[in-house]
């Protein structure tokens, strides 16, 4: 350790600025070719989307994300947007998984091979049979 004193911070350096707020907006454009949507800019995490955005419809899957919007007063075209859910797919949670392997799922728990087994019968002892 050294004798020397820390040096005092001094009170006319300014505070660390906090972190603006993250903003989420959505521009609404033109109709979709069919009618049933509207296409969309989307501002976010310092980055410019383009999509479309639909009504959902039950029975239909959902892609992408489902949003409230909240247009604003100088100008509805501009809204606000709320998150209400994001897909798994959506987050990219799954891609770690995807990128693993390709093909179906690989289940081989004891559960599954017990399974097997009362399906289809144990091996017999011995050698293998010999192929078609």
């Amino acid at each position: 350790m050294s004798d020397v004193p820390a040096k005092p911070a001094l009170a006319s350096q300014p505070a660390p600025a906090a972190a603006a707020p993250a903003q989420d907006v959505v521009i609404l454009g033109p109709p979709t070719a069919d009618g049933a949507g509207v296409h969309v800019l989307r501002a976010r995490d310092e980055k410019v989307e383009v999509g479309e955005l639909r009504a959902l419809e039950e029975g239909r899957p959902i892609v992408g994300e489902i949003v409230t919007l909240a247009p604003r007063k100088d100008n509805p075209r501009v809204c606000d947007v709320k998150d209400s859910y994001r897909a798994p797919s959506a987050t990219g949670a799954t891609d770690a998984l995807a990128l693993a392997h390709k093909g179906p799922v690989k289940v081989s728990t004891e559960a599954y091979r017990d399974g097997w087994d009362e399906i289809f019968g144990k091996k017999p002892p011995g050698p293998p049979s010999p192929a078609n």
